[in-house]
């Protein structure tokens, strides 16, 4: 007789009492930072099997990479890190300047004059240039 059925009344029937039975949930992520000093804290750091982890070194400037693998043995690898220092600007007025004093030589070794004005050519100056001259042809 269905009335007698203890699965279909609503103290045990999870539909009609709302009681979820209890599942397992999966798990978050753990989002946290682990600091440790040196190696030896790094070697003490517990880890289960088939995890890795990245600690921060509070006595320098390191990362400690650990990897455990199925058997839970660990393997720790250091890295250097370093504060982030934006580029400076550029500064193009000391950019200018070099490209006048390297202008200067040029003109020096070449034999031209720097009458011929920036950005034009020797001829385009009113000079004749010639190729075989400078090669002492």
């Amino acid at each position: 007789m269905a009335w007698n059925n203890p699965y279909l009344t609503n103290a045990y029937n999870p539909a009609l009492t709302g009681y979820q039975p209890p599942y397992p949930q999966p798990a978050a992520p753990q989002m946290q930072v682990v600091r440790v000093k040196g190696r030896p804290g790094a070697d003490a750091y517990v880890m289960g099997p088939n995890c890795s982890a990245l600690l921060l070194d509070e006595s320098g400037t390191l990362v400690w990479l650990c990897v455990t693998d199925g058997a839970g043995y660990k393997t720790i690898s250091p890295y250097d890190i370093t504060p982030h220092q934006d580029a400076p600007a550029p500064d193009y007025g000391s950019l200018e300047s070099r490209i006048s004093k390297l202008e200067e030589i040029m003109y020096e070794l070449s034999g031209d004059t720097p009458a011929a004005g920036r950005g034009q050519s020797p001829a385009a100056a009113g000079q004749k240039h010639d190729g075989n001259a400078q090669r002492g042809q």
